[in-house]
């Protein structure tokens, strides 16, 4: 069965195209990916990511527990900051890239991806020798994700908080629209700035309904998943089943700054991981530009100026910023470097591509 966010009726009435994804009937596009990529970048977009999953750890040994579960150092979290991390498989993989949130002492909030809730919520209840608190709380959430420089005043006349007093990925707990307790997060996946608002699934239709209401004078549309893909492609953000997955591991994936060696953290996969690090590892995660006409999609071949195989990608797309095919993928270590002459094989030609190194569109 395909399950329906809170918001679907919303989307229906704004003749969204639905699709299947992580589980649930959700908006791919509205208007178009161009114009919702456009006006997050440049204006202010909504989206609806109630599909993600929210877990609770709390109580007895939860930062231990999750210490012990997740790559970066969870230690350093204190009330109100948000932590990116991922979770090691035991195997040298990732079972998933994720969000940690700490409420207080012992009391935290995971956020993870939509497809992969019951994977990961197997995996944390089989890890959990802690006698921590565990509660899937996924289908209880809404989560509405409004992006863009002018997120923030189009936000600000909906909440008594300062949202000046949020900064990057730190949240706080105000009303919003008149609801309360509504979580307001300095996050997102979209490198345009914003905020995420976790609300309770019975509250999720009046807060949309409330930020289209007063988004109209700040350039707001809604936007769908295809434009959350193609904004986050061109940050050089991983998406988990593209970017990583349970093979790759996060210092492959250029994901070495969230995974921390630090002696008072023991963590699943600790040595196999800094051992990889010290010796460096076969393949890198990079992203590249065509220098041609094109757009890169998931499998095609890298190769090298010989046309030897050297990799393949794993998110590609066509800038709607710069107008120019971008995309990321796993290439032999020796062609990581920037700058390096690369082929992106597309429909049986070799097209020309460089290595940089991401972000793609850079942030004033």
């Amino acid at each position: 069965m395909v399950k329906k966010t809170a918001l679907h009726s919303q989307h229906l009435k704004l003749n969204a195209r639905m699709v299947p994804f992580g589980g649930y009937d959700m908006p791919v596009e509205y208007e178009g990916v161009t114009a919702e990529h456009m006006a997050v970048r440049n204006k202010v977009g909504l989206f609806d990511v109630s599909h993600m999953g929210e877990f609770y750890v709390t109580g007895i040994n939860a930062l231990e527990f999750l210490q012990k579960t997740t790559t970066n150092d969870v230690s350093k979290l204190v009330p109100g900051k948000i932590q990116y991390s991922c979770m090691p498989n035991g195997k040298g993989g990732i079972v998933d890239d994720l969000l940690v949130y700490m409420f207080a002492e012992n009391e935290y909030m995971l956020v993870v991806n939509a497809s992969n809730i019951e994977k990961d919520w197997e995996w944390l209840k089989n890890q959990n020798t802690f006698q921590t608190s565990l509660k899937n709380a996924s289908d209880a959430f809404s989560l509405l994700a409004l992006q863009g420089p002018n997120a923030a005043n189009l936000l600000q006349r909906l909440t008594p908080m300062d949202l000046g007093r949020i900064p990057y990925y730190s949240f706080s707990r105000n009303s919003v629209a008149g609801i309360e307790d509504v979580i307001i997060s300095a996050t997102g996946y979209t490198g345009a700035g914003g905020f995420e608002l976790y609300v309770p699934n019975e509250k999720a239709s009046l807060l949309w309904e409330k930020i289209m209401e007063n988004g109209d004078e700040y350039g707001l549309k809604p936007a769908g998943l295809a434009a959350r893909d193609t904004l986050r492609l061109e940050m050089g953000f991983c998406l988990y089943g593209n970017d990583i997955d349970d093979t790759t591991s996060p210092i492959e994936a250029g994901l070495g700054w969230i995974t921390k060696f630090t002696p008072e953290k023991d963590f699943i996969d600790k040595d196999k991981l800094q051992a990889q690090k010290l010796k460096k590892p076969s393949r890198k995660l990079i992203g590249f530009v065509l220098r041609e006409r094109g757009i890169p999609r998931h499998g095609y071949r890298i190769v090298d100026g010989n046309n030897n195989e050297i990799g393949h990608v794993t998110s590609g797309t066509m800038s709607p910023v710069l107008k120019k095919g971008i995309g990321m993928g796993y290439v032999k270590t020796d062609f990581a470097l920037p700058e390096t002459s690369i082929g992106i094989e597309i429909r049986n030609k070799i097209v020309p591509a460089e290595i940089v190194r991401p972000p793609f569109v850079k942030k004033d």
